[in-house]
Order: structure tokens, then sequence, then C-alpha cells
């Protein structure tokens, strides 16, 4: 079955990752206290949200012999069992009640070097770097809520 089996944020640019177990989801603000998930007046909100699947994870890991936690991509979801769309327009529920909407891919970016060398890479094919997403309904989720791709 597919499940978050992780959350996590970042307060402020090039900030500390915190995992957290559980975490509000707002329209407005994505996840509190994640300092990406505020929508800025006339913006569209697409990057509110960033999800990473632990297979992809896991398999850049295993290219380059590191066994680094999923946080240090920085996404804010890790999601297990899990097929992230890669259509922009897609809708992911997420627990009870949180809707998220595909916008994009999350394409690594130079910072991923320094976390480790040629990680940039290993997580540049097929999406592997995740996906970021738009928040359309708001609520709390928690780590082990399942997660679906709605029709």
């Amino acid at each position: 079955m597919s499940r978050l089996a992780g959350i996590a944020r970042h307060g402020r640019p090039r900030g500390p990752m915190e995992t957290l177990d559980a975490v509000e989801i707002t329209v407005d603000g994505g996840l509190a206290g994640d300092f990406r998930g505020s929508v800025k007046p006339g913006g569209r909100g697409r990057r509110q949200v960033s999800l990473i699947e632990a297979e992809d994870w896991n398999a850049a890991m295993a290219e380059l012999g590191h066994g680094l936690e999923w946080w240090h991509r920085r996404a804010n979801l890790l999601a297990e069992d899990f097929d992230l769309p890669q259509i922009a327009g897609t809708r992911i529920r997420i627990g009870e009640a949180v809707i998220l909407e595909i916008t994009q891919e999350c394409t690594p970016c130079s910072r991923m070097e320094e976390v480790a060398p040629e990680l940039k890479t290993a997580l540049t094919p097929g999406w592997r770097g995740g996906a970021l997403a738009r928040v359309i309904a708001p609520g709390r989720i928690v780590v082990g809520d399942t997660m679906a791709v709605l029709d």
C-alpha cells in the first residue's frame, strides 16, 4: 500500500531540515513552518510542497554507494510504494483530507553536489529528483497516511 513515509521542512533558505511525525498543510502556507510553502502575492504556489519517491532516493544512493537519509534531498514528503505522477495537473490525496496538485518536476540543483558528489546527476533521470505541488485542500498529515492518485 502506498504511504507517506516521511515529512521534513526547513524554516529558511539553506536552513537545517527538521523531520516530523505530523504537520498541518494549508492552501496559503503549504507545510506549517516551511519557508517555501507561502504563496506570494500574485503567485501560483507551484513550489509549495516537494515530494520524492523512497525507491528513487534509494536507487540514487545505491548508484553512488551512499546511505544518506532522504531528507538530504531537501524534499518535504517521502512517498513509499507510490509512483509519483509525472504529469502536471494530476492530483494526489494524502490521508483523509489533503489534496496536492503536481505542478512540475523538482529538478535537482547544484546544492545536491554539496550533499554528495554526483548526486545531482543521479537524481536527474525520469523525475528521480521528485515532484513539486500546490495545495488544493488543507489538512493534517501524519507519517503512515495512505497516498493515492485521484481520477
